[in-house]
């Protein structure tokens, strides 16, 4: 809390989260980056239009703690993640919603090689952009947005 308002004191308006945060990402703490953000706006008052929000929909991954283990980053997963952000910070809307990584195989957290091998199809963008677009029509995202990409 010290750190968010020593931030907003010295004009920080923009924070930055996602469903996984922090890193290193375990069980026990994830989404917590979300509900400190959510903690503060609630216990500091401030008003939700001085205030920038950022989060993150993780793209598939081994992280079981996360909606059951992202298998796919398709219309529900988008859905299900926003709603769960949402509830975190403790908002009706976040500015900027972002696709955290793509559904497909990318080299992360360290791989340095891309293996042809873990190639598998992906979700169409044009899924994606749909739930982004309804999600942006409903008043819960401002700005669709992507990430390591």
């Amino acid at each position: 809390m010290r750190l968010l308002d020593e931030a907003w004191e010295g004009g920080i308006s923009f924070f930055d989260s996602a469903e996984m945060y922090p890193v290193p990402q375990e069980a026990s703490s994830a989404g917590r980056s979300e509900e400190i953000v959510g903690e503060w706006l609630r216990l500091r008052g401030r008003p939700r239009d001085a205030v920038r929000l950022s989060t993150k929909v993780c793209g598939p991954g081994d992280m079981e703690w996360i909606r059951g283990g992202p298998t796919r980053l398709d219309a529900k997963a988008i859905e299900s993640a926003l709603e769960g952000s949402l509830r975190r910070m403790q908002v009706d809307y976040v500015d900027y919603l972002h696709l955290h990584w793509p559904d497909r195989y990318v080299p992360m957290f360290g791989e340095l090689n891309y293996d042809v091998g873990r190639r598998y199809p992906a979700v169409p963008l044009e899924e994606q952009l749909e739930a982004l677009q309804r999600a942006v029509s409903a008043g819960k995202v401002r700005h669709a947005a992507l990430s390591n990409e």
